[in-house]
């Protein structure tokens, strides 16, 4: 298990998507997350088939938060062309969690 910090704070359990069928499957079938999806390699992400709107943060290399969208279900995001992976989380997440531009996550497994 691997978990998502914030600050130096444990926010969220933390699901890794490497392999490109686990990045394509991403959350499709879900009805929700515990946590948030890390998808590596990734630059842009769709909601295509979604049961629910999710909280898309776009990070570099090192872990350090581009852009951070909200994309209701159904939709096609814009790529982040200096973005290394992308983090998904249930709408509104990010917000508590305090993942906002400019912040450095940390990956702990």
């Amino acid at each position: 298990m691997a978990w998502l910090m914030v600050e130096d704070r444990v926010v969220a359990s933390l699901e890794i998507a490497s392999s490109r069928r686990d990045r394509r499957r991403g959350l499709l079938g879900r009805d929700g997350i515990e946590g948030a999806l890390l998808l590596e390699r990734t630059r842009s992400v769709h909601s295509v088939g979604l049961r629910f709107h999710i909280d898309v943060a776009h990070c570099d290399g090192d872990m350090r938060v581009l852009r951070v969208t909200t994309m209701r279900a159904n939709r096609v995001g814009r790529p982040v062309w200096r973005a290394s992976s992308v983090i998904e989380a249930e709408a509104g997440s990010f917000r508590r969690w305090g993942v906002t531009p400019g912040v450095e996550l940390e990956i702990r497994q």
